[in-house]
């Protein structure tokens, strides 16, 4: 073990390379009779415990500095418009695409009680699956509550656009008559990347022009997904509740979604969109200047305003 052993000097936390059987093997042929779960009692007692890989460390690569530096600036610009915006009450919303799910008795990530195993397909095909959905939410930050819409074709831009005019037309605009104006936080990539001109287009035409809003769009950073609110307030939950449950139909999927609660009040909505949306969706450069769009001076990239046009 002496070579075999490593740790923090700080905490004195140690942690052996070896496993427990390779261990026992070692002692067997030294004449000490014990087995792997013995070894591993014995770790335990000497301090040692099981440990998994942990992403903390920061590339230090060229332009890291200045990338962090970046990163900050603008969490504090996201910071900033969500104080503005919720100070007059007005409408403010996390998008993002949760991760794609196969329809069908497939294996769920996760537990549950059970006075007896669930059987599902030894493999997931998605050629054996009813469907392959696309599920696209919308989480309303001020009134925690949040809409999910299902797709069953192609995670676009037009599709995430679609979503979000529909939860202004079913439940913004009932939640917030007087508003005039939306802050949208979204990721740095998919269906409601900045690069994307489909987005931006699709979002002026049905949110600015049919609907009258002003529109304005902060990105998080590349890499920062994770702290946009619909992740860890809508996503998560989602997947807590159907945990270990075989998403067999939509029924199914849309059950568990709707029946997403938490003690803080967070009550979720599920549609389905049976809607074909193609790929590779190209812009006409002549509907992409018709789009009014403000770019602040801060990455303007990751920040601007779509309003309607006079």
């Amino acid at each position: 073990m002496k070579y075999e052993t490593a740790g923090d000097p700080m905490t004195g936390l140690l942690w052996t390379r070896k496993a427990t059987r390779k261990i026992a093997a070692e002692l067997q042929r030294e004449g000490i009779m014990v087995s792997d779960k013995t070894v591993a009692c014995l770790l335990d007692e000497l301090g040692y415990s099981l440990q998994a890989n942990r992403k903390k460390i920061a590339l230090s690569g060229k332009g890291s500095l200045q990338q962090r530096t970046d990163r900050d600036l603008q969490f504090r610009r996201i910071c900033r418009m969500r104080g503005r915006f919720a100070r007059n009450q007005d409408p403010i919303i996390s998008v993002d695409t949760k991760k794609k799910e196969l329809i069908g008795n497939f294996k769920n990530s996760g537990r549950l009680w059970r006075d007896q195993p669930c059987d599902v397909a030894d493999h997931d095909f998605p050629s054996y699956a009813e469907a392959k959905i696309a599920p696209y939410g919308i989480y309303d930050t001020i009134a925690n509550k949040g809409a999910v819409y299902l797709g069953l074709s192609h995670d676009t831009a037009a599709f995430a656009v679609d979503s979000i005019c529909s939860w202004w037309k079913q439940y913004g605009a009932v939640r917030y008559p007087h508003a005039s104006r939306i802050l949208i936080l979204a990721d740095n990539g998919g269906s409601n990347s900045p690069a994307n001109a489909a987005w931006r287009y699709h979002l002026w035409e049905a949110l600015c022009q049919q609907c009258g809003l002003e529109v304005t769009v902060c990105h998080y950073p590349t890499g920062a997904s994770k702290w946009n609110p619909i992740e860890h307030r809508l996503f998560s939950e989602i997947s807590k509740n159907w945990a270990g449950v075989p998403l067999n139909n939509l029924d199914t999927a849309t059950k568990y979604i709707r029946k997403t609660k938490t003690i803080t009040g967070l009550k979720v909505t599920a549609t389905v969109n049976q809607k074909y949306y193609p790929l590779k969706e190209k812009v006409a450069d002549e509907l992409q200047t018709q789009v009014s769009i403000a770019r602040y001076k801060l990455f303007p990239k990751l920040n601007y305003t779509l309003r309607p046009a006079n």
